[in-house]
């Protein structure tokens, strides 16, 4: 059984009200009925160009956002069945990477606050402590935030520091380091690479494959660069106007597309990430 099942995923969002007061003019499928499956374990690259939807069905599966009709089944659970305290609990398993590193992160924290935050919201809900870890423990909790900045490649000192103190690339890392505090096993990473230099983005990518092998992390990782996700992903699957236009294992979507639309996405980006 896959890890995350879609079918027939739909969201609409009103275009716009009419100048003459009659409300909304009509509506925009941002996403139009896609059905996809994510194995536990795998990275699926979802690609496309800007205004596909992408993003959109990143939060939709997460139910950040209420799709408008369409199932999401997560490890076997109705996630659209599920109640609000229900929600909570599977949102330890389920976490996100933002796209920007500089707007996902709340300037008036200090990075180990910024870490521990989902620790403490989800040891305040009555979630159980982790495993050697004590109830309410700061120390405990410091422990852990060391950890995972050991685990991005950054040193313990960054606890102390805000996010405006570090580069780009460093802020995503804190990101990844954040997504990584409840032990999840899905990430949705949306374009986490698409506001860094090339380089920065390689070094982050990589990082990603390796947490992936260190933790068995599943993502669903979404970008319009076809070769980053060519570089990290088991399927690819391509959006276009909503829609997913082509799914397939990294070597036939690569090597043997079949939709003009991926083929004109390969063309755009011949360059092969380093």
């Amino acid at each position: 059984m896959p890890l995350l099942e879609v079918r027939n995923l739909t969201k609409t969002f009103p275009q716009g009200e009419s100048i003459f007061g009659g409300g909304a003019r009509g509506e925009v499928r941002a996403v139009d009925g896609v059905s996809l499956d994510i194995e536990a374990g795998e990275t699926l690259g979802l690609v496309g160009e800007s205004g596909s939807g992408k993003s959109t069905l990143g939060r939709l599966v997460l139910r950040l956002i209420e799709p408008t009709s369409g199932s999401i089944r997560y490890d076997g659970q109705d996630l659209l069945a599920a109640s609000h305290s229900a929600m909570r609990r599977l949102r330890r398993d389920m976490q996100i990477i933002f796209q920007d590193p500089f707007g996902s992160l709340d300037p008036r924290m200090r990075v180990e606050d910024v870490i521990a935050e989902p620790l403490i919201i989800h040891e305040t809900a009555g979630a159980p402590p982790f495993a050697g870890f004590a109830k309410g423990g700061t120390n405990s909790r410091r422990t852990r935030v060391a950890e995972l900045l050991k685990a991005v490649g950054l040193d313990q000192s960054a606890m102390r520091r805000f996010p405006h103190e570090f580069s780009g690339g460093q802020r995503q890392r804190i990101g990844i380091a954040r997504a990584l505090a409840l032990r999840p096993r899905f990430i949705v990473a949306d374009e986490p690479v698409s506001a860094l230099d090339v380089s920065v983005g390689a070094q982050i990518v990589n990082l990603m494959a390796q947490l992936q092998r260190e933790f068995g992390l599943t993502y669903l990782f979404i970008s319009h660069s076809m070769p980053v996700v060519r570089y990290l992903a088991t399927r690819i699957a391509v959006m276009y106007g909503g829609k997913i236009v082509e799914i397939g294992t990294t070597d036939q979507i690569t090597e043997r597309s079949q939709h003009p639309y991926t083929r004109s996405l390969l063309e755009a980006t011949p360059e092969v990430l380093a």
